[in-house]
């Protein structure tokens, strides 16, 4: 799937507008915990179609190729999730545009991954995006990149509890079609 400039410039404002709406100030009686490591729980599943694929942290489309670089679990009040009412875990990624086309690196993740917690037996639980866990991409995370190039980016997740794995589903067309998944766990 192709997001025209329009169509990427509406998705990075929704999204900038969600991160922005989690602003708040720490609870006075919030205690500082410790970031924590994350790893990789399961192998990635990889989907037979011809569209991309999602395997070793590494999700190759036609359009641009996402490289997850870390990932952490980041406790309350620690760097990285100063203001956060919940731990995140955070992914550190870069993008490569592979196209013509207009990309930046926020985009290109919320238009393509969703975080997973499965812990309502009842209902899918999807996470919601939190802070940018890591203040150097302020500037940089909705920059298009040039054909050719890559820049790096950081996104965060709200954890619903610290035990259950987070499973990082990717797809070509806003969670459409699942591409593939890998299933990080919480340490």
């Amino acid at each position: 799937m192709r997001l025209s400039k329009k169509n990427s410039a509406v998705l990075a404002l929704g999204v900038a507008a969600l991160l922005l709406s989690g602003c708040s100030a720490p609870a006075a009686d919030a205690k500082p915990e410790t970031t924590t490591a994350v790893s990789e729980d399961t192998a990635t599943v990889e989907d037979t179609s011809t569209d991309g694929s999602f395997t070793d942290n590494v999700l190759t489309l036609p359009e641009y190729t996402v490289t997850i670089t870390d990932t952490k679990k980041i406790a309350v009040g620690q760097p990285g999730n100063e203001y956060g009412e919940k731990p995140v875990i955070a992914f550190w990624y870069e993008v490569t545009n592979n196209s013509d086309d207009a990309i930046n690196p926020l985009t290109a993740w919320i238009g393509t991954f969703t975080a997973i917690q499965d812990n309502d037996p009842n209902a899918v639980n999807e996470l919601g995006v939190g802070m940018l866990p890591d203040q150097q991409f302020l500037d940089s995370q909705i920059q298009d990149i040039k054909k050719g190039g890559t820049v790096a980016n950081a996104v965060a997740y709200e954890l619903d509890d610290e035990t259950t794995p987070v499973e990082l589903v990717a797809s070509n067309d806003l969670g459409m079609t699942e591409i593939g998944s890998a299933t990080f766990t919480l340490q």
